[in-house]
């Protein structure tokens, strides 16, 4: 089985190594032409691999950090990432690494981080009674800005918390306080903070018959008024209680990132990427309505290089690629 090493990306691509894809050399953005298989080495700057429309990314929780009994640096991951033929990396264990982890990790793989993500947002949560905890949330949070911008990256995803923690009308003012409060460092360092639509009893009805609309959560959203403000929709989510397509032709530009993953109604089960029976092709003809344009995330299960490749063959798939 091939495992990753911690070349760089340059001399990954120049040796022909066995991957899945050939990474182009060149991506051109304007009249900017960037070597992506040299920017890190004479630049310091890194960047996608590709300029496509629709970015592709695993969460870094994807991949591993030990593979046949041998622990994986950060640096290894990103690069397993990238050598599976990804765009770059939704670091969705912020809260585990420090800014100039990040930062070192992606100059030395030179693959690009789009996004960052602390998963102690399901338990210090911006929803919550208690004021301690929200402020442990926010903290989280302003780490999680700081850290995506450390990296390169262009923004934050967080879960708001949960309906069960009191009055939807209360649990929205709570959130919103907090999040307002982190606009200035969000807006600062040009990083917007992104809202996932979760099975956490917000802006929806759980036990409702599944042809839902997205209109709570336009409203949530807009009551900012700002364009720091936007939405990581999550593309299985919500299948089980309204039409994806559907959703992101309401969201429209407030859709910023994707998550991706398969949902089948029929099972009531998260699936693969294509697997399931959601409506994929409603959802790629959403995408080019709404003129989508950014990064789609995996949020699969993972694993070693092979699985990694499959699940960006997935995508690729769900998406016209």
């Amino acid at each position: 089985m091939t495992t990753p090493s911690t070349v760089s990306r340059r001399q990954f691509l120049s040796a022909g190594a066995a991957t899945a894809v050939a990474l182009p050399a060149t991506v051109v953005f304007g009249d900017d032409e960037v070597k992506t298989s040299d920017a890190n080495e004479k630049s310091g700057i890194v960047v996608p691999q590709s300029a496509n429309r629709i970015l592709l990314s695993p969460k870094l929780g994807m991949i591993p950090d030990n593979l046949d009994g041998r622990p994986l640096s950060l640096t290894d991951r990103l690069s397993m990432a990238g050598d599976a033929g990804f765009d770059g990396v939704d670091f969705d264990q912020a809260g585990a690494h420090t800014l100039e982890e990040a930062r070192e990790a992606v100059k030395k793989s030179g693959v690009f981080v789009h996004n960052a993500i602390n998963h102690a947002h399901w338990n210090q949560r911006l929803t919550s009674a208690n004021p301690e905890e929200r402020a442990t949330s926010a903290k989280n949070i302003a780490h999680c800005i700081r850290l995506s911008h450390a990296a390169g990256g262009n923004g934050v995803l967080i879960v708001l918390g949960k309906g069960d923690d009191g009055p939807a009308e209360e649990i929205e003012e709570r959130c919103r306080a907090e999040v307002k409060s982190l606009l200035p460092l969000a807006a600062s360092l040009g990083q917007p903070i992104l809202f996932e639509n979760v099975w956490n009893k917000m802006f929806y009805d759980h036990d409702a018959p599944p042809e839902q609309t997205p209109d709570k959560f336009i409203k949530f959203v807009d009551s900012f008024n700002s364009p720091w403000v936007g939405m990581y929709f999550d593309i299985g989510n919500h299948w089980k209680y309204g039409q994806p397509g559907d959703w992101l032709r309401a969201f429209g530009r407030r859709t910023v990132k994707l998550d991706v993953k398969g949902f089948s109604r029929k099972d009531d089960n998260f699936t693969d990427i294509v697997e399931g029976d959601l409506p994929w092709a409603d959802v790629r003809k959403a995408l080019d309505e709404t003129n989508f344009t950014g990064w789609a995330t995996a949020e699969v299960g993972g694993g070693d290089l092979a699985r990694l490749t499959k699940v960006r063959e997935q995508m690729q798939k769900a998406f016209g690629i």
